[in-house]
Formats: C-alpha cells, structure tokens, sequence
C-alpha cells in the first residue's frame, strides 16, 4: 500500500508534510502541485505547498493590548479582586493592633464614646471586638433589716417530721472556762434524715464542743464552764443540745409566732435546734449559716443560763446574743412579732432601733 509519511495534523484536519520527505531529482511540472489538478497513476503521491488561507490566520499571533484594557482584556476579574483583597487585609490588621480604647467602628474611628457626650474613657475597656462571657454574676442585693425578716430563707430540703425521741451522741469533753459548771449532752431526734447534720454524728457533735468552747462564748465571761458529758451521765445533764424536726419543734416550743425558731424548754432541760433554722439559717445573718448556727447555740443555752429575751441598744450597734436575731435585728419588726406572743410582749419596744447581727455574748479580744 502507498502510504504518506506521518506527520502532525493541522486544526484544519490536514496532515502537515514531514520534514523528511524530499522532493525526486526530476521535478515535475508546476501544473500537477496545482490545487485540483488531477495526477497519473504513475505520478507518486505529493502535498500541496500552496498555504490555506484560513489556516494561516488561525496560526497568525495575536496582538496584546496594553493599558488598563490590556489587564483587563487578559486577566478578567482578578484585576478588580486584588486590590479589594489588599484593602480588606490592612483593615484586619489596622483593627487587631489598635488598642482597645481607639476603635475601628461602624461609624469610623472614634475613642471608644459612642455617646459623644465627652466622658472620660473607661479604665478598663474591652474591645468591640470581645466575645460575651459565659456566665455572669449575680451579687445578692442589699439587705434592708426594716423589713420582715424572720420568713425561712430559701435552701436545701430539712426534716420535717421526727419520733419525738432522742439518741445522744457518744463522747465526752475536758471542763472548760471557770466559775459554775454546766454539763451538757448532744442528741439528734429519731427520724431526722443524716442530711440535716451532714451525715456524720460525731462531726456534728464536735461542732457544737467548738461553739461552746470558744472564748466569745458564755466560757469568756469567767462566770461560767461547760463540759460534755454522755451515756448514763447526760440524764444528769443542765441541758441537752437536741437537733429536731420541725414539727416536733412546733410541738414542745409553740408556734404563735408562726416563723420556724428553735428554743429552750426548761421541763425538759432540751435546747431545741430546729432543722429548718439549722440547714438554712436567717435573712439578717444572709448567706452566713456558720454565724448563725453560732448564734443559734449560744442564744439558746443563754436561756438554759438564765437569760432572757433583750432589744437593740444602739442603733447599728452589735446586736445582744439574747436579742430574737432569727427573726431581725430591728426593734420595730420584733416588737410587731411579740404583739401574738403573751410571754414576749413588750420585751422589744418598737423606738426605731437597728443593730447588725451577731453570734456571741462577749466582744472579741
């Protein structure tokens, strides 16, 4: 078979000659390379060389244009995207390296006053651009002690309901303080749940040896001395500290006055602690329960003293142990509370008087 020598194809679909195709040493007529012309069988096959006009212009390089519409007619939109790119980048770091009392805003730069008023720059000024903290405060709000105060402030669950028997709680103290001695045992009711004590006997009964040993307690007068005692000699006991259920409360230590409170009762020679109070506390004394836990002891065995109810001496002045802190520490409201009970009424007068709180019945040394 004849076949012509491979070469590339043009965009035309023509074979291009190889470059190794020679013309014979007898060069035929002009006439048989005419585009058209028709060859013998004898004739060997040839290309034209005569160039295709369309194929000429196709290969023919363009002229680049220059100028703003040369960019334009060769890159597109990337000439407009580059420098927009460029300003937004030096905005992002003009904005991270301002300090924060000279920001970049929505309305321009300005000091960080967007009142326009002329006050100073705050101290402590975080940027617009700081993310909003997780959590927030929420500060108690002042507490005004002219107002009720004796309703049971808000807090964990308390015993409700006891057997109205009590078991003391093992152990013993050394005496402390001088003058008179007074024996005492400690003893939780049957039916008060371990949470009300925190669920440890022996830690709750320690609590209350640090109370009454502390020389702001009744110890630091030098008039008196306490001591623990237990088993068979707490039914010898001046008085046993008993943690008790409310109602069993309410029970033995009347409910006229009906706000929770803890008392004394000397037929039984019992100073009653009322759960409700002891979990909870007081509104005067806010979130403090240790201080008020410290009142709650030393008013009570107070009376197991022979210590009776007292008022507010001094305006804002401590307030006595003796005075009825559970329910405030302002004269005008004890006095409004004691109007419904016979045994208190008139203790209290209502002159205006309002101390702050306080645990113990001798100022600190």
């Amino acid at each position: 078979m004849n076949r012509t020598t491979q070469g590339g194809r043009g965009p035309s679909g023509r074979r291009h000659p190889s470059p190794d195709v020679r013309p014979s040493a007898q060069q035929p007529s002009e006439e048989r390379y005419r585009r058209g012309a028709r060859r013998t069988s004898a004739e060997p096959l040839a290309a034209s060389w005569e160039p295709d006009p369309a194929e000429a212009e196709e290969y023919r390089p363009r002229r680049r244009r220059t100028g703003v519409a040369g960019l334009v007619s060769n890159y597109g939109w990337r000439v407009y995207a580059v420098p927009v790119l460029l300003v937004l980048t030096l905005l992002v770091v003009l904005d991270s390296t301002v300090p924060s009392s000279f920001q970049i805003g929505a309305a321009g730069i300005g000091t960080g006053d967007s009142s326009g008023s002329g006050a100073e720059p705050q101290a402590d000024r975080t940027s617009v651009n700081a993310t909003k903290p997780a959590a927030s405060e929420t500060p108690p709000p002042p507490l005004d002690l002219n107002i009720p105060t004796a309703v049971l402030p808000d807090g964990p669950k308390y015993s409700e309901n006891g057997a109205g028997t009590w078991q003391v709680i093992p152990g013993t103290t050394q005496q402390v303080g001088s003058g008179r001695l007074y024996k005492y045992a400690i003893a939780i009711e049957d039916g008060v749940e371990g949470g009300d004590y925190g669920g440890d006997k022996d830690a709750f009964a320690r609590t209350i040896d640090a109370f009454l040993s502390d020389n702001r307690s009744w110890v630091g007068t030098g008039e008196v001395a306490v001591q623990r005692v237990d088993g068979g000699d707490a039914s010898k006991a001046d008085f046993v500290i008993s943690l008790t259920s409310t109602n069993t409360t309410h029970q033995i230590c009347g409910f006229q006055i009906q706000y929770e409170s803890s008392c004394w009762d000397p037929s039984i020679k019992r100073v009653v602690i009322n759960t409700a109070r002891w979990l909870r506390g007081a509104k005067a004394f806010s979130n403090d329960i240790s201080s008020y836990r410290q009142y709650a002891i030393n008013h009570e065995v107070g009376h197991a003293l022979g210590h009776g109810h007292e008022a507010c001496q001094e305006a804002g002045a401590p307030a006595p142990v003796m005075m009825q802190q559970t329910f405030g520490v302002s004269n005008d409201y004890v006095a409004q509370l004691n109007e419904v009970d016979a045994s208190n009424k008139g203790v209290v007068p209502a002159d205006g008087k309002t101390c702050t709180t306080n645990a113990f019945p001798v100022a600190p040394k």
